[in-house]
């Protein structure tokens, strides 16, 4: 069983590099022209797309094979009164550099549309918009050439009772272009769906579930870990690569919502262990906020404490 683990959109030994660089619409309705407008919304993106070649490259460096890319990658790309920002176009080269850079090392880069993504809203607006939105990952999968490229998202309200929710998830969710469903995962909540619902939902739709232990933790109906893990797993079966996990530690108590700075090694070898019986490859994201130091610190603390465990290379172990 091998274990690749990776962490989410900013490398923090990069201190100045940033691939989330923002223009927000209310200072770009302050630029006088057109031309300005533009200019700047070149600029800024062209400056996103750099510093993420960047953390791909120390990312390639370091032998991390596995990567959230940002969501605010190009600023204002769906923003309804917009339209003319044709960046696909403008940037179609540099797209193409990221995309080779990604399948020439082999890497695993996915992204998560942000948390107003909710496809089973009340509102029929908020279901427009999301469609929109999820259309822009697609298209940033496209544009650099990457076929496994997936996102990551929520089951999203509980208006109108969970049974009714879920409901409007499927039917919304069978409705939607098969580009986009194509390229979903979807995360159990730490407040509203749990996971063995979103498994559900999962089983279903035939569409792969991401697992975040934190969440499952804070937000369950007593299972445990065990009971669910390898129909979890079974959901990635026709998948072209390996299961996909979330892992983060609590900030202070227990259940505290908020992720902690580092990753408690001990709680995640538990997990390494309790997966070690189904004997799968799965691939890891660290969601810590000290991102790629804490990814670092957390592979030091493993051979500390398992120095049995084999590496296969900087962040790969073989169990």
């Amino acid at each position: 069983m091998r274990v690749r683990l990776g962490y989410v959109a900013i490398a923090l030994n990069l201190p100045k590099v940033t691939s989330s660089s923002s223009v927000t619409y209310t200072n770009y309705m302050k630029l006088s022209s057109d031309e300005q407008k533009l200019n700047k919304l070149k600029q800024v993106t062209l400056t996103n797309l750099d510093d993420l070649y960047k953390i791909l490259q120390y990312n390639v460096e370091r032998q991390i094979h596995f990567y959230r890319i940002t969501s605010a990658l190009v600023p204002l790309a769906t923003h309804p009164n917009v339209s003319s920002w044709n960046f696909r176009k403008i940037f179609k080269v540099d797209f193409e550099r990221l995309g080779r850079l990604i399948t020439e090392n082999n890497m695993r880069v996915d992204t998560h549309p942000d948390e107003f993504n909710v496809i089973n809203s009340i509102r029929e607006e908020v279901v427009v918009n999301s469609e929109r939105n999820l259309w822009n990952h697609v298209h940033l999968f496209e544009d650099l050439n990457y076929p496994n490229g997936k996102m990551v998202l929520h089951i999203g309200s509980a208006q109108g009772g969970k049974e009714e929710a879920i409901k409007r998830f499927v039917n919304n969710f069978k409705s939607f272009p098969k580009e986009i469903t194509s390229r979903l995962m979807l995360e159990n909540d730490d407040k509203t769906f749990t996971s063995s619902q979103v498994l559900s939902i999962c089983k279903q739709l035939d569409t792969p579930i991401v697992f975040d232990v934190h969440h499952h933790m804070c937000n369950n109906a007593g299972e445990t870990v065990e009971s669910l893990i390898s129909d979890i797993f079974a959901t990635w079966n026709n998948q072209p690569l390996p299961a996909k996990f979330h892992f983060s530690t609590p900030r202070e108590t227990e259940n505290d919502r908020k992720h902690a700075d580092y990753i408690n090694a001990e709680d995640f070898i538990d997990f390494i262990e309790l997966c070690k019986p189904l004997d799968k490859d799965f691939d890891v994201m660290l969601e810590a906020k000290k991102k790629d130091q804490a990814l670092f610190q957390l592979i030091e603390d493993i051979k500390h404490i398992r120095p049995s465990w084999k590496w296969i290379d900087n962040t790969t172990i073989e169990v």
